[in-house]
């Protein structure tokens, strides 16, 4: 199959890279009761000999302890200090907590925790030191941004980043404090500069009964963030992937 990303909707990303595979926040049914997935759910099988799983934060549309029990193998959890003890209990795999800085060595590849400018708390009794994107570096490297808006420190990212993992919208009526609506995550993507940028966490679930009678909102985020895209960082390539479509990565990315 070659060195590619399929995105699985959301949030859930899966990186074939360099042999290794990682998977990014497994989302792979609805959340709760009133937030229903709009995309078929990936056969277990494409889920097969995961290296690791990076979770982001541990709000419930990332953190989603059935589709941790689901996942085949016994993948490495990463995830932000403070999550460990809940993960722990849900998958079989050894625990890694990190924050902004660490890095860890999954086979061929280096992941580096990077910051995330969003909210930490899942339960009143349950928070994490910080939300985290990550940087999956082999022969291409990835940014999974996770859920942030813009950080100033975001411009460190810029000459080390071939494809970024952007979010662009939400499942809600109105995106929170620590999301990035199309134009903001164009900006990013001009801040960081990379070769191709592919809009994430956007028309894959929605409020109960609302794709019917306001599907625009969940699904113009995508093409949205191109044309802004366009606007600001011409020369950063948007690939929109639908939930369960693939993109090679090619080795030496040109900018």
């Amino acid at each position: 199959m070659g060195d590619r990303l399929t995105f699985l909707g959301h949030s859930t990303v899966l990186v074939d890279l360099d042999g290794v595979r990682v998977l990014t926040d497994p989302l792979l049914g609805h959340m709760a009761s009133a937030i229903r997935r709009q995309w078929p759910v990936a056969p277990q099988a494409a889920l097969e000999d995961l290296a690791a799983v990076f979770i982001s934060h541990g709000h419930w549309d990332h953190l989603d302890l059935p589709s941790l029990r689901a996942l085949p193998g016994r993948p490495a959890l990463i995830v932000p200090v403070g999550l460990g003890r809940i993960v722990a209990k849900a998958s079989p795999g050894v625990v890694h907590e990190m924050r902004p800085g660490d890095r860890l060595q999954v086979g061929r590849l280096t992941l580096e925790a990077v910051h995330a400018e969003h909210g930490r708390r899942r339960s009143l009794f349950t928070t994490s030191d910080d939300a985290l994107g990550v940087l999956i570096a082999g022969s291409t490297t990835v940014y999974f941004a996770g859920d942030t808006d813009l950080f100033p420190s975001m411009t460190k990212l810029a000459g080390r980043v071939d494809v970024a993992l952007l979010p662009v919208g939400g499942w809600g009526p109105r995106l929170g404090a620590g999301h990035m609506d199309p134009r903001r995550a164009a900006e990013a993507a001009r801040l960081i500069s990379p070769s191709i940028a592919v809009p994430i966490h956007w028309g894959t679930l929605y409020p109960l009964g609302l794709r019917r009678l306001a599907s625009g909102r969940f699904e113009r985020p995508g093409p949205a963030f191109r044309q802004a895209v366009t606007a600001r960082a011409p020369g950063v390539d948007v690939r929109i992937l639908d939930p369960g479509e693939s993109m090679q990565l090619d080795r030496g990315i040109v900018r």
